[in-house]
C-alpha cells in the first residue's frame, strides 16, 4: 500500500539538494580559480611555459612580480631567480664547498698561480627566459659553479698568461682583477650574467721556489730604496752643512769688512785731526802754548845758554804756505770760503818810502835776563 509524502517535506529535500550542489560548485570554482593563479615574489621572474598550442615553448616576455593568472592544464610559470647571488671558489673546506674548488691559473712565464676567487653576479630580468631556455635550470647557483666558473678560470688564465708572475703577485694584481672582470662581463652578457663585483681573497699561492725568489727580489728592492734614501739624507744634510759653513763665512766676512772699515775710519779720522793740528801749529802758537804753560819761575840752575822757552825763535820755525792754508780751510770745512785779500801794506815796499804813522814798530824780542 502506498505511503502518502506531505508536500512541504519534498520541497525541503529537493532545496538541500540544490544547496548541497552549489556549495560543490562553490568549492570546485575555488580550487580551479586557486590553481590557475600564482603569485611572483619580489627577486624573481615568472617565465611563461605553454605545453600546448602552435606556440608551445618558453615565452620571451617575463612576468613581473605579483599575482598572475594562467590556464595549468596548457602552461606552466616558472619562477626565475633575478637577485644577486654570491658564490666564493676556494681551497678551504670551511668555507664554501668541502672539496677544494679554487682556481688555477698560468702567468706568462708558465707558473701556476693558486688562489680563492669570489664572485657576485645577478641575472638582468629581460634575459631570463633566454637564460632559462639554454639551460634548462632554475638553480642559478648551479649555473654559476658549472658554467660561469668555466668562464672565469678562462677569462683567469687569458689575462694571466700577459702578465709576468711578479707584477701578479705585486702590485699588478688589481689590474689583472680589473682586466679579468672586464673580460668576463663581456663574455657572459649576452646570456643575462651581471657581474657585480670579482674578488681574490686571500694571497695568491705559487710554488715555493718562486716565492721565495720573488721575496728576494722585493727585498733587494726595498733594501736599494732605503739605501737611495740614506744617500738623498746624507746628500740633504752635507748641503746643509755647506750652506750653514757658507753663511758663517760670509758672517765671519761682513764683520771683518766691518771691523776694517771702523779701524780705516778712525785712521782717516785720526789722520785728518794730526794734519789739522799740523797744519794749525805755527811758531807764535808754540811760544804761546810754551808761555802759557810757564808759571814766571827763572830756571835755578843754568848752563850757560840760552834760557828754555822764553828765548824761543820763532823766525826759525817753518812758515806754512796758502796750499797749507787752502788745505786746512777744506779739512775744516771751509772750502767755499775765498781766502781774503792780501793787505796793501803787506805789498814789498819801494826804496825810500817813509812809514806811515800807523804803521808800529815791530816788537823787540824780550831781553835776556843777566846771569
Amino acid at each position: 500500500m502506498p505511503v502518502s509524502r506531505p508536500l512541504g517535506a519534498d520541497a525541503a529535500i529537493s532545496f538541500v539538494k540544490r544547496i548541497a550542489l552549489a556549495v560543490a560548485l562553490l568549492v570546485v570554482g575555488i580550487v580551479v580559480a586557486t590553481s590557475c593563479v600564482a603569485r611572483v615574489d619580489a627577486g624573481h621572474v615568472g617565465i611563461r611555459v605553454k605545453l600546448a598550442g602552435s606556440s608551445r615553448g618558453v615565452d620571451d616576455i617575463p612576468i613581473v612580480t605579483g599575482w598572475v593568472a594562467y590556464n595549468p592544464l596548457a602552461e606552466q610559470l616558472v619562477m626565475f631567480p633575478t637577485s644577486v647571488q654570491n658564490v666564493v671558489w676556494t681551497k678551504d673546506p670551511h668555507e664554501g664547498a668541502a672539496h677544494d674548488e679554487s682556481i688555477t691559473f698560468s702567468a706568462r712565464e708558465g707558473v701556476n698561480i693558486n688562489a680563492d676567487i669570489g664572485l657576485s653576479f645577478h641575472v638582468e630580468p629581460t634575459r631570463a627566459p633566454h637564460l632559462y631556455l639554454k639551460f634548462r635550470k632554475l638553480n642559478v647557483l648551479e649555473l654559476a659553479d658549472g658554467f660561469v666558473r668555466n668562464a672565469v678560470r678562462e677569462s683567469f688564465n687569458m689575462v694571466a698568461s700577459q702578465m709576468p708572475v711578479q707584477e701578479i703577485y705585486g702590485s699588478g694584481k688589481g689590474k689583472m682583477v680589473a682586466d679579468v672582470t672586464k673580460k668576463l662581463q663581456d663574455q657572459l652578457a649576452p646570456d643575462g650574467f651581471v657581474i657585480d663585483q670579482l674578488t681574490i681573497n686571500g694571497a695568491l699561492r705559487l710554488p715555493e721556489n718562486v716565492a721565495q725568489a720573488i721575496n728576494r727580489a722585493m727585498e733587494a728592492t726595498q733594501q736599494a730604496i732605503q739605501a737611495e734614501n740614506r744617500v738623498r739624507q746624507v746628500r740633504a744634510e752635507a748641503e746643509q752643512a755647506i750652506t750653514q759653513a757658507e753663511g758663517l763665512a760670509s758672517a765671519a766676512r761682513a764683520r771683518a769688512r766691518g771691523e776694517a772699515d771702523a779701524r780705516l775710519v778712525t785712521a782717516k779720522a785720526e789722520a785728518k785731526a794730526n794734519l789739522i793740528l799740523r797744519l794749525s801749529t805755527s811758531g807764535s802758537v808754540l811760544q804761546y802754548r810754551a808761555l802759557e804753560k810757564w808759571n814766571g819761575k827763572l830756571p835755578i840752575m843754568n848752563g850757560g845758554g840760552s834760557l828754555p822757552m822764553l828765548t824761543f825763535d820763532a823766525s826759525k820755525m817753518a812758515k806754512g804756505g796758502d796750499d797749507d792754508e787752502k788745505r786746512l780751510r777744506e779739512l775744516l770745512g771751509d772750502e767755499d770760503d775765498k781766502p781774503a785779500a792780501p793787505a796793501k801794506d803787506a805789498e814789498p815796499k819801494a826804496e825810500g818810502d817813509k812809514p806811515k804813522a800807523d804803521d808800529k814798530p815791530a816788537e823787540k824780542p824780550p831781553a835776556k835776563p843777566a846771569k
